[in-house]
């Protein structure tokens, strides 16, 4: 289990998916995944998360391999990609933002560009201000493992505040790895103690969601 001088990771039950909130609901609809191959290569996948409530906010869209997946989980939920109002890439890897065509009636939010159709909307993410959806619901850099890293922040669930990570955090123990595929570690690491400052339940890009004990 990691430890960090903010807050304790503490792995939630792997089916622990859904966290009902007022006014805004947090679902994950498919579980992240890194895993190396014996010639080298690894297999990897990022999460993909679905906001609903006032706005509907799908947060990494998975890779171009995950087109079928997608729209299925979304018809699943009574869902259209035309019913996606924001659409929120936390990095532009290709395993995260790898759907993003399948929304062009939404609102873009990838690293710092926050973009309707071809018209790009100024914003403050470059110099370290959250964009704000709503009152319950914002954008907020967390650079480290790109430059441009952006992660999401809900208000309100039942689980209390939950932060759609992306590859802030690889997994609940990746302490050992999170270095090793970040672009600037020693800010990363800020950004996660941020994090895990904040955040009551953090979901991380390629493992399941996880609590954060606070000492």
């Amino acid at each position: 289990m990691e430890t960090d001088s903010e807050g304790q990771c503490v792995p939630l039950s792997e089916t622990q998916l859904d966290f009902p909130g007022e006014p805004y609901s947090v679902s994950v609809l498919k579980v992240g995944f890194c895993l190396p191959q014996t010639d080298g290569t690894f297999r990897a996948d990022g999460t993909v998360t679905l906001i609903t409530g006032l706005r509907t906010v799908l947060v990494d869209t998975g890779g171009p391999w995950d087109r079928d997946f997608l729209l299925r989980s979304l018809k699943d939920r009574g869902l259209d990609p035309g019913d996606v109002d924001v659409v929120v890439g936390t990095h532009g890897h290709s395993d995260h933002v790898g759907n993003l065509n399948l929304f062009p009636a939404a609102l873009l939010i990838v690293g710092h560009d926050v973009s309707e159709g071809n018209t790009y909307r100024p914003n403050q993410l470059a110099e370290g201000q959250s964009y704000s959806i709503d009152e319950h619901v914002c954008v907020c850099p967390t650079p480290g493992h790109t430059g441009q890293d952006v992660s999401v922040q809900v208000k309100g669930t039942s689980a209390g505040t939950v932060l759609v990570a992306g590859d802030l955090f690889e997994c609940c123990n990746d302490e050992s790895s999170w270095r090793d595929v970040s672009m600037n570690p020693a800010v990363q690491e800020v950004s996660r103690q941020e994090a895990l400052r904040t955040a009551d339940v953090i979901i991380p890009g390629h493992g399941p969601p996880f609590r954060v004990l606070r000492k």
